[in-house]
């Protein structure tokens, strides 16, 4: 019996012995409380920018309030990651579960970069745009909640697609509402009022580009483990 037979053997054995063990090791379910509970934040940080740019009132307040979302949000990151790190027997694959983790923390990370920017910008009142914008947010981190909340157990895949469809949906119009808003920015004769506006405006489009990504995880995982 060669040595290299020998390693072979019981290489097999030992994927054997771990796939067996993954197999009567309970999933850890948590994972899924966490995800749950960061979809509700982003959500939550949606709800509150169209509340900012609705009623421009009070927008420091607002903004921090925004703020300790996106902090409460990196710490279930964090603990998503950290328990990654340490996981048995996920109920996703790990890949899957970075992507998602990291996909909604993006989207949060540009709320409340939009809003950081109304402040730090000294943007004196909101505009339709930035209003629909942020409405086309919400809407989006509606639909991500949604769908979070059933990967849990996949039963019926199509609510997820239907979710993501709806999400890519959103995104391409915001794609419009950005095109409308630059070009009536261009109509002014104010450089800086230019910078400052165009800059606001790109960062919303760009937490509904994140939250399309959010959704290619979503339609992936739901492919992946509609028959699981």
């Amino acid at each position: 019996m060669t040595a290299k037979f020998l390693i072979c053997r019981t290489r097999y054995y030992a994927e054997f012995f771990m796939s067996f063990l993954q197999r009567f090791t309970p999933k850890d379910t948590v994972f899924f409380d966490l995800f749950e509970q960061q979809a509700a934040i982003v959500s939550d940080a949606g709800h509150k920018l169209v509340s900012l740019t609705k009623d421009f009132t009070k927008v420091k307040e607002k903004r921090h309030e925004i703020e300790l979302l996106e902090q409460q949000g990196d710490d279930i990151a964090h603990a998503i990651f950290e328990r990654l790190n340490r996981a048995r027997n996920p109920p996703l694959t790990p890949a899957e579960i970075s992507a998602l983790a990291s996909s909604l923390d993006e989207v949060l990370d540009y709320i409340d970069g939009s809003a950081e920017k109304m402040v730090y910008y000294g943007i004196v009142s909101s505009d339709a745009y930035m209003v629909e914008l942020s409405k086309l947010i919400h809407l989006s981190t509606v639909e991500i909640e949604a769908a979070v909340r059933s990967i849990r157990s996949i039963r019926d895949p199509s609510f997820i697609r239907d979710r993501c469809i709806e999400i890519n949906r959103l995104e391409n119009v915001a794609d419009d509402v950005l095109a409308d808003a630059v070009t009536n920015l261009f109509k002014t004769n104010d450089p800086m009022v230019i910078i400052k506006m165009k800059d606001v405006y790109d960062w919303l489009e760009i937490a509904t580009d994140e939250c399309e990504d959010v959704a290619d995880v979503l339609s992936d995982i739901a492919f992946h483990h509609s028959s699981s």
